[in-house]
């Protein structure tokens, strides 16, 4: 009895075939790529309000114990706090007023002589001694803001 090899005809993927892959796969990064920058802008937007939260705590008890708002952060006696993106510079009437000045921010938000890119927000009480904050930005694009910082600010500055 004589035994028979059964050879089995296998084949890899063709070039044409890797080519369309690689084609696809390029098309899928150049649509993403976008959205990406985005995503990490406004998480460099989002660190200004997050290292701003302080001097909104000690603006508020200012206003408390005053009934004004601190003309400056000398009234506070606070140091401004700064981030690896993101700095406030200073504070205005209450406003607080946050620059990307960070050797690492991107381009699209950072503050370079002669420009105001940023971030304010602006204190607000609504008559019964409550402090409502409006965030908006200043010289960049709203896009970059997170969806609760898209308040007018301009005029109040």
């Amino acid at each position: 009895m004589k035994l028979r090899t059964i050879r089995k005809n296998t084949q890899g993927f063709t070039l044409i075939e890797l080519m369309i892959t690689v084609a696809i796969v390029g098309i899928l990064a150049a649509v993403a790529m976008p959205a990406y920058q985005n995503y990490v802008i406004r998480g460099q937007v989002s660190e200004g309000i997050t290292i701003s939260g302080s001097l909104q705590v000690a603006i508020q008890e200012y206003y408390a114990q005053n009934g004004t708002f601190p003309a400056n952060n000398t009234d506070l006696g606070l140091s401004m706090p700064s981030g690896k993106y993101a700095t406030v510079n200073d504070i205005q009437n209450g406003v607080i007023v946050i620059n990307y000045n960070g050797p690492d921010a991107n381009a699209n938000i950072k503050s370079v002589s002669g420009s105001s890119k940023g971030i304010a927000l602006v204190p607000q009480d609504d008559g019964s001694g409550n402090i409502h904050w409006l965030c908006g930005v200043r010289g960049m694009p709203t896009v970059y803001a997170p969806s609760s910082c898209q308040d007018s600010v301009m005029s109040l500055l």
